[in-house]
């Protein structure tokens, strides 16, 4: 069997959002944690998707905008995904649950985790990814690695600014917890797929 293909999918698209400086900590970490799979960042500011405006999922139609179709393309190469969220509101931001409704097919029977960040670590965001992420057919994992509190303000702009290794002590367990069930489940979901 191949090595399991994991995007590290970067849910914001605002111009002021913090969500780079967690993504390439976590896609070092994971390079070096866990060498049995390989990490692709993945930008959502790259695909330029539309608003959702198909006449339906494409688990019923093939979708007719070309925005999504490439977008489609992109993320059926994966075997998991690991996005990387803010919370806006209690919830994920609109730009991800878009890019997350632009396709279905593609998604399904394949792993998913969560990095996020915010004052209480996106964990409304992620709670509601993971029952987005049941819908469209993939494996919501357990663990997920949560930002927030002092820890976010410690390395976020709106606090210190500081570099993501001072606190990578007080999440890095977390993140190895997040990568041992990635691994575990895209291996699985990769074989029974195949």
């Amino acid at each position: 069997m191949s090595t399991p293909k994991i995007a590290i999918i970067i849910g914001s698209t605002r111009a002021t959002r913090f969500a780079d400086k967690p993504a390439n900590w976590f896609l070092d970490f994971a390079t070096k944690e866990r060498p049995d799979l390989s990490f692709e960042l993945v930008d959502l500011r790259d695909f330029n998707l539309p608003l959702f405006n198909e006449a339906a999922s494409n688990a019923w139609m093939p979708s007719a905008s070309p925005e999504a179709q490439a977008w489609q393309k992109k993320i059926a190469d994966f075997d998991g995904y690991i996005f990387v969220t803010a919370e806006y509101n209690h919830s994920l931001t609109g730009s991800l649950k878009n890019a997350l409704d632009q396709a279905y097919v593609e998604w399904g029977k394949k792993p998913m985790g969560a990095v996020g960040y915010g004052g209480v670590g996106a964990a409304r965001a992620i709670e509601h990814l993971r029952a987005i992420a049941v819908e469209l057919q993939m494996v919501p994992v357990r663990n997920a690695v949560h930002i927030g509190g002092g820890d976010f303000f410690a390395v976020s702009p709106l606090g210190q600014n500081g570099e993501m290794a001072s606190i990578e002590g007080h999440i890095a367990g977390s993140a190895k917890a997040l990568l041992e069930d990635i691994a575990w489940w895209a291996k699985a979901t990769k074989a029974a797929r195949g």
